[in-house]
């Protein structure tokens, strides 16, 4: 399917690896010109070098901090210098640190609020006003299943990134009939954060290899297998996509039929 973004401008945050890695290289297949922007120089070269491969937009790099709010404006500031426009953004984050409630320390709550919500708060208030001048505006939102479900040992991320749905089901009405905004919510999917986990999981002997490990995530994933970045970052395209044009304020989860509501 043509997703008729030839030209559009998309900005994708935290775009050097993973989820965002995997959104920003899929809108850029399609014929966006995309900015991807990290924290490490080094990894953000080789990821742009890597989507420039087999882009048919141009790809533009900056370093920034996302919990930052001054390199947030700066990394919106710079995509509309380059392509004369944003029409699309599509946030994204790291996950914050595994715990439990009583391992939690205050700061830990502030740190994991700034990179989930207030990051997403910042982009979109810096992008708003280029969205709204162009004509196919949209913000799409990466979360957590956890919205929906908690996992153990993952309390802020299932306390805190709630707060994004939130905020995209707020703008979602404010905002329309200008821009769309939406959000994807992905379950076990074999992301670098993923790989660590299970490869950790082997060092301690907990599995015999990575393919077991792996095997054992997907056993009660209705589709039997953990997903590939690339299926997230192709939902994320077509919700940016002119295809979708009616779909606003929704939550879509992207885990295989994981979740059971």
């Amino acid at each position: 399917m043509n997703l008729d973004l030839d030209g559009n401008v998309a900005l994708v945050t935290a775009s050097s690896s993973g989820l965002g890695f995997a959104s920003a290289q899929a809108l850029a297949e399609e014929g966006a010109n995309v900015t991807i922007c990290g924290r490490d120089e080094d990894r953000l070269e080789a990821a742009r070098e890597e989507i420039a491969e087999t882009a048919a937009g141009e790809v533009l790099a900056v370093e920034a901090d996302i919990t930052d709010p001054a390199d947030v404006s700066r990394l919106v500031s710079e995509t509309v210098e380059e392509f004369g426009g944003l029409d699309h953004v599509v946030t994204s984050a790291g996950g914050p640190p595994s715990t439990t409630f009583l391992e939690t320390s205050e700061q830990d709550w502030y740190q994991a609020y700034d990179l989930l919500v207030m990051s997403v708060v910042w982009t979109i208030e810096e992008a708003h006003p280029h969205l709204l001048e162009s004509d196919y505006g949209t913000i799409t939102c990466i979360t957590s299943r956890t919205v929906q479900e908690v996992a153990d040992g993952l309390l802020l991320s299932n306390a805190v990134r709630r707060g994004v749905i939130g905020l995209v089901k707020t703008v979602s009405r404010e905002f329309a009939p200008e821009i769309r905004a939406n959000a994807v919510l992905p379950g076990t999917i074999e992301t670098p954060r993923i790989e660590e986990l299970v490869e950790a999981r082997v060092d301690r002997g907990t599995y015999d290899d990575y393919e077991e490990g792996l095997a054992d995530l997907a056993t009660e994933i209705p589709m039997d297998r953990i997903g590939d970045p690339r299926e997230l970052g192709e939902v994320v395209a077509f919700l940016s996509s002119p295809r979708s044009s009616f779909v606003n304020g929704v939550e879509v989860p992207i885990d295989g039929g994981l979740l059971r509501s």
